[in-house]
C-alpha cells in the first residue's frame, strides 16, 4: 500500500472513531478527507502515452500531467477522426490506381505523428491489426477503398463493437480481401458453392476464436482435459450461406458489378436473387429460418456472432496486447471483457468503456516492473516515436515511405496476410516459451529484420537529419529528416547530451549501464563534431533494448 492510501485510511478510521460515541448534540461527523489524486510523474506520463499514442512527446507529457489519465481519455474521445479517403480525393487523378498507395501511407504517416486524435489513431491501429486487409493481392488497385476501410476503423474505435462488425462485413475492401464479396448462393449444376473464406475469419480472427473461452480468457477443457472447438464445418457453411448475394453497389446484376471510384467506398449491395434463403446452423444451436431476407440472415448472424460470451476475452486480448502488455493476467483479462460485457449502463460491445479499462487497469503501468509485464514495441511504432520527438518531416512536406513494411517487416495495412504482421499466440524459442509467455512482435524480429532496422535507424540519424548538407545526391525534397539541434547545441556536454536524450526517448528513465555506455561512445568524438555526437547519443538509445521495450 503506498503512501497515500495509508495516509487515506489513516484519515478515515481516525474520523469514523472521532464520530463514534454518545450524546444526543454532538454535530454530525464531518465527511472524510479524500486525499489529493497522485501526481502523475514524467516516466509515468511517457509510459502512458506509449501505449495510447504512437509516441510519447514532451509537451504531450505535460499536457497528460496537468490534465490527468481519465480526463486526458475523456477529451480524446471527443476528438473527430483524422480521415485518410478525403485526402486521396482531394489529389489530381493518377495514371494508374495504385499510385495512390503511397499517397495513402503519406496521409497515414501525416495522421500518426500529427494528428490532435491520437489515441483513435492508436486504437484504430490496433484494429487494422484485428480487421486485417492489406494492400498486397486483390486491393493495390483501390487505395480509395483501403483509406476509408481505416477511416472506418478510426469513427468505430470508441463505438460499438456490433456495429464495427456490420460496417467491416459489408466494406468492399473486405468484400474483395476474403472474398465475400460476389459470393454466390449454391448452383450444383453451375458448380457453385457459397465460398467460406469470410466465414471462417470472422470468426477465428475477428470476435470468438477456435475454442471457447472463460471470461478470463482461459480455455474451457472438456472432461478429457481438452479445448472444446467453439463451432464445427455446419457453423461455417451456415455463416457461409448467410454471406451470399453482396457485391459492389449500383448495378442490376451481382454478375455485372465492378468497382468504381464511388462503390468501393459504398457498403455493399444485397442482390437478392444470389442470395441463399434456405435454413442456416448458427452457433449455439441457434438455427435462421429459411425465407428471411439477406438483410435479416445477415442482422441475425452477426448478432449471434456478437452476443457468443466468447467475444469479451477474445476482444480484451487482442487489444491489450496492441497497447499494453503481451502477456496480461487472467485478472487483467476479466476486468476487460467484463467491461466489453457491460459498460456499467447495461451496453454491451461498448469500445470506449474497453479502452479506459485497459488503460486505467492496475495491471497497465504497474509500478514495479517485472519481466511478465509490458511489451516489445512494434519497428513501427518505434519509428514514430522517433519521428514525433524530432520533428521528422520532408522538404516537400511529406512522408513518401511507402516501403516501410521492407524497412520495418510491417507498414500500415501492408499485412501478408490476414493473419496480420505476427501470431497473438507467438512465441520465441527460449526463454520466454519455456515460461509459457508470448511476445507476438518478436515474431517479425528475425536476424534480417532487426538488421535492416538498425540500419535505417543508423542512417535515419547519421545522414537523414536537418543538419547534414542536402545538395548531396542521396537527398530529394522527399526525404525525411529529423531535427535534433537542441541536442547538437549542448553536445559539448556529454551526460547534458544524454539525458536529453533520455527525456525525450525514454521518459527520463534510462538504466546506469546504458547511460555509461552511450557517455562513453559520445566522448570518444571530439567536442567539435556536435552533430555526429548528437546523432550517436541517439542511435545507441534508438536502437537500445530499453527504447524497444515498452514497460
Amino acid at each position: 500500500m503506498n503512501a497515500c492510501k495509508t495516509l487515506s485510511l489513516v484519515l478515515s478510521l481516525v474520523i469514523s472513531v472521532a464520530g463514534c460515541g454518545g450524546g444526543g448534540g454532538e454535530p454530525a461527523p464531518a465527511p472524510p478527507i479524500t486525499p489529493p489524486p497522485t501526481a502523475i510523474s514524467k516516466a509515468d506520463a511517457s509510459r502512458f502515452l506509449n501505449q495510447s499514442t504512437f509516441g510519447a512527446t514532451e509537451t504531450a507529457a505535460q499536457q497528460l500531467i496537468d490534465t490527468g489519465y481519465e480526463a486526458w481519455i475523456d477529451a480524446q474521445m471527443q476528438l473527430p477522426a483524422a480521415t485518410q479517403l478525403p485526402h486521396l480525393q482531394s489529389l489530381p487523378p493518377p495514371m494508374f490506381p495504385n499510385e495512390q498507395q503511397a499517397d495513402r501511407l503519406d496521409i497515414w504517416f501525416r495522421n500518426a505523428l500529427h494528428g490532435d486524435d491520437q489515441l483513435r489513431q492508436r486504437v484504430a491501429f490496433a484494429l487494422s491489426e484485428l480487421f486485417v486487409v492489406s494492400q498486397f493481392g486483390a486491393l493495390n488497385d483501390q487505395p480509395w477503398a483501403m483509406a476509408d476501410f481505416y477511416d472506418l476503423l478510426a469513427r468505430h474505435a470508441f463505438g460499438n463493437y456490433r456495429d464495427l462488425l456490420e460496417d467491416v462485413t459489408l466494406h468492399p475492401a473486405m468484400g474483395v480481401y476474403l472474398s465475400m464479396l460476389g459470393n454466390q448462393k449454391p448452383n450444383a449444376a453451375r458448380n457453385i458453392r457459397p465460398d467460406e473464406n469470410y466465414a471462417r475469419e470472422v470468426m477465428q480472427l475477428f470476435s470468438i476464436g477456435l475454442v471457447e473461452l472463460n471470461n478470463d480468457g482461459s480455455v474451457v477443457l472438456d472432461i478429457n482435459g481438452q479445448p472444446v472447438p467453439v463451432y464445427d464445418q455446419s457453423v461455417i457453411e451456415g455463416f457461409a450461406h448467410v454471406f451470399t448475394g453482396w457485391s459492389y453497389a449500383g448495378f442490376a446484376d451481382l454478375r455485372a458489378a465492378y468497382a468504381t471510384n464511388e462503390n468501393q467506398v459504398q457498403p455493399m449491395q444485397l442482390y437478392p436473387d444470389f442470395h441463399d434463403s434456405g435454413a442456416k446452423n448458427l452457433l449455439g444451436g441457434v438455427q435462421v429460418p429459411a425465407g428471411q431476407t439477406g438483410e435479416q440472415d445477415l442482422d441475425a448472424a452477426l448478432d449471434n456472432l456478437f452476443n457468443h460470451p466468447n467475444v469479451g476475452p477474445f476482444v480484451a486480448i487482442r487489444l491489450i496486447q496492441r497497447l499494453t502488455s503481451s502477456n496480461p493476467s487472467p485478472a487483467y483479462i476479466g476486468r476487460v471483457a467484463a467491461a466489453f460485457n457491460n459498460n456499467g449502463s447495461g451496453v454491451r460491445g461498448d469500445l470506449a468503456a474497453v479502452v479506459r479499462a485497459i488503460l486505467l487497469d492496475v495491471e497497465a503501468r504497474p509500478k514495479n516492473v517485472s519481466e511478465l509485464d509490458g511489451k516489445i514495441k512494434e519497428p513501427l511504432l518505434r519509428l514514430t516515436q522517433l519521428w514525433r520527438n524530432y520533428d521528422a518531416r520532408s522538404e516537400a512536406g511529406g512522408y513518401d515511405f511507402s516501403v516501410a513494411y521492407i524497412v520495418l517487416g510491417q507498414g500500415p495495412q501492408q499485412s501478408p496476410s490476414v493473419f496480420n504482421f505476427f501470431s497473438p499466440f507467438y512465441a520465441p524459442p527460449g526463454e520466454i516459451r519455456d515460461l509459457g509467455l508470448v511476445a507476438p512482435e518478436m515474431q517479425i524480429a528475425t536476424e534480417f529484420q532487426n538488421t535492416f532496422v538498425t540500419n535505417w535507424m543508423f542512417y535515419q540519424t547519421f545522414f537523414y537529419n536537418w543538419m547534414v548538407d542536402r545538395n548531396a545526391p542521396d537527398y530529394s525534397a522527399d526525404s525525411i529528416l529529423i531535427d535534433f539541434s537542441e541536442e547538437s547545441g549542448i553536445a559539448a556536454d556529454p551526460a547534458l547530451l544524454v539525458a536529453r536524450v533520455s527525456d525525450k526517448l525514454l521518459g527520463g528513465v534510462i538504466s546506469d549501464t546504458l547511460r555509461g555506455e552511450v557517455i562513453g561512445m559520445v566522448e570518444r568524438i571530439p567536442a567539435s563534431e556536435s552533430v555526429l555526437r548528437a546523432a550517436e547519443a541517439i542511435y545507441l538509445v534508438v536502437t537500445s533494448p530499453e527504447y524497444a521495450y515498452q514497460r
